[in-house]
């Protein structure tokens, strides 16, 4: 029914009016007793209170989220060889685990330093005792069998700095930008003066920020394992999506699908798929992919246009 209600009056009483048709109702009743429900009124305070409340929460969120952002982008850094001060802040547990961050990496780059040390002193020691042998065999009149230890000190020494580059890794050197074309190049002419056929097919300049030597002892570990075992090498650089991609081509026989993964453990020799060579220390594949993982990329296999190997080395740029 059509109704009145009067609010306005001054009094305590509520006088509400229903048209019946045939006359009019007249309920008078204590005005505390009354509630007008408005709905447009409650939703525009519910999304008005809603509004607010989501726009305090997310500027809360960020200021909460952002230093666990920053403690994530420094051990991201940290990782990569590339870390800087760090500073912990925010809440109080954030900056718990942002003072627990900063030790862990003082205890790491102290364990570093003390295993570079001591490595530094056994190959000190040890290249030592080969340079004695190598003089102790200049001295002696050359013969078949003086040949053949010369021969034994070599792949003795190349043994052991392969040993010692794979123990040591490149912890202390410092991540700079760096031009991997040029970086290319450099390995192209090495490769060409111990006789390689090498084809590089670079592709622009591609500048990212690494640790220089580490990269190109990566890179050159790739190549040497493609020009030991093929005849024709190819490298080619491009850049893909957030990734700088490095693709070594080989045309020798290559590695079985099902065995790929296992070239990459320290001292593995895979004689059956590709022809072993005996010099070597089996640590080539394993020392690429440790540099590469500690830029945040990886070394990859598969099959190469040429009918051999593909290494693929991706770092992010």
């Amino acid at each position: 029914y059509p109704i009145w209600v009067d609010t306005v009056g001054k009094s305590g009483l509520l006088e509400i009016r229903v048209d019946l048709g045939f006359g009019v109702a007249r309920l008078i009743t204590k005005r505390s007793l009354g509630y007008d429900a408005n709905v447009h009124i409650f939703i525009f305070w519910m999304l008005g209170a809603s509004i607010v409340l989501i726009l305090v929460a997310i500027l809360f969120l960020r200021n909460q989220i952002r230093p666990i952002l920053r403690l994530a982008k420094a051990a991201e850094d940290f990782g990569k060889g590339r870390f800087h001060d760090f500073q912990p802040r925010g809440a109080r547990e954030v900056r718990q685990a942002g003072y627990a961050f900063n030790e862990m990496r003082r205890r790491v780059e102290r364990a570093n330093e003390q295993r570079t040390a001591m490595l530094s002193g056994v190959s000190h020691d040890l290249k030592t005792i080969l340079t004695r042998f190598r003089l102790s065999l200049a001295m002696i009149e050359a013969t078949p069998e003086t040949l053949d230890l010369e021969k034994d000190v070599d792949e003795m020494q190349a043994m052991l700095e392969g040993y010692l580059a794979f123990a040591r890794g490149d912890s202390g050197e410092g991540a700079v930008p760096t031009d991997l074309s040029a970086l290319l190049e450099e390995i192209r002419l090495d490769a060409e003066r111990h006789g390689a056929i090498v084809k590089l097919h670079p592709g622009g300049p591609l500048h990212v920020t690494v640790r220089p030597m580490a990269i190109k002892r990566c890179l050159a570990n790739l190549v040497g394992n493609a020009q030991r075992y093929g005849r024709d090498v190819e490298i080619s650089a491009a850049r893909e999506g957030r990734f700088v991609v490095v693709r070594v081509d080989d045309d020798g026989p290559g590695i079985p699908p099902d065995r790929r993964d296992d070239v990459f453990r320290p001292f593995f020799r895979l004689d059956e798929a590709r022809n072993q060579d005996q010099s070597g220390s089996g640590l080539g594949l394993s020392i690429a992919r440790d540099i590469a993982r500690s830029h945040g990329g990886d070394v990859k296999l598969g099959d190469s246009p040429l009918g051999g190997l593909r290494a693929c080395l991706q770092i992010p740029v």
